[in-house]
């Protein structure tokens, strides 16, 4: 019997693979709904609860960004392109994983993982689009049904870890070997088929959601031909993008026929793709010395914008080098020069936070918000500053909002639970803590946090009944994931 390593990667296989097509008009394409159009297979509230379960599954298996820069570029990329797609109401979720393998994958309940290493592996910002609005395309044309109809039979935590093996190859501790098998079940020769016909929507739909989202339409059949090009040096480590989503000249071919359909025109990088770029390099490299090297290379090359992000990347090893003043100097530089650049303001910030200059690092992170009001990243750092300088009953009151909405973004309940902590509000600090582990896919310290929440002094009626029925819900959760196990 094959390993269940082995028949993860075959599932990988199964539900990506490729197929060829025609070149077809730029006009907007109605699609046949390749899932289940009566929707009696899965509700929409369903959905969404087995894409958060997915998404708490990850956090177990990859290493996901917590750096609010990176993702709030991330997510902004990827809200501009769902915005544009064919589904603009839908729900997307946009993540970065710090791996430096080139991969991407699209998970149920709209959440989109991109690795670093893709990420660095592209060479223009509608490159790194391309591949986002591919996946989106994954999602919005629900090409993942056939994986929720064995879902459908399991119970949410093991239907969220067997999801997380298909998408991204890995072998999820939370998964039995008897539900990798049961999910082999059925005609192989039809999910090929099924899958082949995927991707060429994936890449049909994606390239018209490019093309609205005004990103280059050539940087899809671009990126795809370097890859396959770079693939014969690969060997057995070939990326794992071309392992789920394999390049073919056919492939290429078509998407490059649709391109050329549309005009020519220049579409520039926005200077944000090179500036996290930089800071990917630096927050996934074990060798800062050629790093160093690397950005000194750059400072005389290109534009002035390149030039600067150069800078910014050598800026940033001096401030990982706790060589502040020197940092200092290259962002003031950069700040100066690019005044409505927010990147080179919070670095800023950032080093007058490290050097314990609170009031400073508080003006810059105020400047910031007030010049960039819609930035989610500069939000949280300013919490963040907040809490180290003592000011927990202000930022309580801008979190306490942001967890009662749609919120994703496990941090936020970390920083409710220290501002809680802070004003020594002891069960508050717990319950929050006790929300963030669970959404950190680690049910186990959710439970203790919310039995420590439910022991506090200072624990009420009403705080008492919710803790109630979330400790209820960890534990039942929990039971259900140990016995797959």
């Amino acid at each position: 019997m094959p390993s269940t390593r082995h028949l993860s990667t075959a599932l990988l296989l199964l539900c990506l693979l490729p197929g060829q097509q025609q070149a077809g008009e730029t006009d907007k394409i109605l699609l046949p709904d390749m899932g289940d159009s009566s929707g009696s297979l899965i509700t929409p509230i369903e959905e969404q609860e087995l894409g958060a379960a997915f998404y708490r599954s990850l956090q177990g298996q990859l290493r996901i960004n917590q750096d609010s820069e990176v993702h709030d570029y991330i997510q902004s990329i990827g809200q501009r392109l769902a915005a544009n797609s064919d589904a603009p109401g839908s729900s997307f979720y946009f993540f970065v994983v710090l791996d430096q393998a080139i991969n991407a994958f699209a998970g149920p309940g709209g959440y989109i993982g991109i690795n670093s290493g893709l990420i660095l592996n592209t060479e223009s910002e509608s490159e790194l689009a391309s591949v986002m609005a591919h996946e989106i395309a994954h999602v919005t044309q629900r090409h993942l049904y056939r994986a929720f109809e064995s879902a459908s039979r399991m119970s949410l935590p093991t239907a969220a870890a067997m999801l997380a093996a298909i998408l991204i190859g890995t072998q999820s501790p939370q998964l039995g070997q008897a539900a990798l098998m049961a999910i082999l079940a059925g005609s192989l020769q039809q999910r090929i088929n099924f899958t082949r016909s995927n991707e060429q929507e994936a890449d049909r739909v994606g390239m018209q959601t490019l093309v609205q989202a005004h990103y280059d339409p050539r940087s899809m059949p671009t990126f795809f031909e370097r890859l396959q090009q770079s693939s014969r040096y690969y060997g057995r480590g070939i990326p794992e993008f071309l392992r789920t989503h394999p390049v073919t000249v056919s492939r290429i071919a078509d998407t490059r026929g649709r391109a050329e359909t549309y005009p020519y025109k220049q579409y520039p990088d926005s200077q944000a793709y090179r500036l996290i770029k930089a800071k990917l390099l630096i927050m996934t490299t074990n060798n800062l010395k050629d790093l160093r090297n690397y950005f000194h290379s750059l400072e005389k090359q290109g534009t002035a914008e390149q030039r600067a992000a150069a800078r910014y990347g050598l800026g940033l090893i001096h401030a990982q080098n706790q060589q502040f003043d020197a940092a200092r100097l290259i962002f003031s530089a950069l700040h100066k020069a690019f005044p409505d650049q927010s990147h080179y303001l919070t670095a800023l910030a950032r080093i007058a936070f490290e050097t314990r200059d609170y009031q400073q690092a508080l003006r810059l992170y105020h400047q910031a918000r007030r010049r960039h009001p819609d930035n989610k990243g500069i939000e949280l750092e300013y919490i963040s500053a907040l809490l180290k300088s003592g000011r927990a009953e202000q930022a309580r009151e801008i979190l306490q909002p942001l967890a009662h909405t749609k919120n994703r973004n496990p941090v936020i309940y970390r920083l409710l639970a220290e501002a809680y902590g802070a004003l020594d509000q002891q069960a508050e600090s717990h319950r929050y803590m006790a929300e963030y582990y669970y959404a950190m896919g680690q049910p186990q310290q959710a439970i203790i946090q919310a039995k420590l929440a439910k022991n506090s002094r200072d624990v009420n009626f009403y705080l008492a009944a919710i803790l109630d029925e979330r400790l209820n819900f960890f534990i039942a959760e929990e039971i259900e994931r140990k016995k797959q196990q």
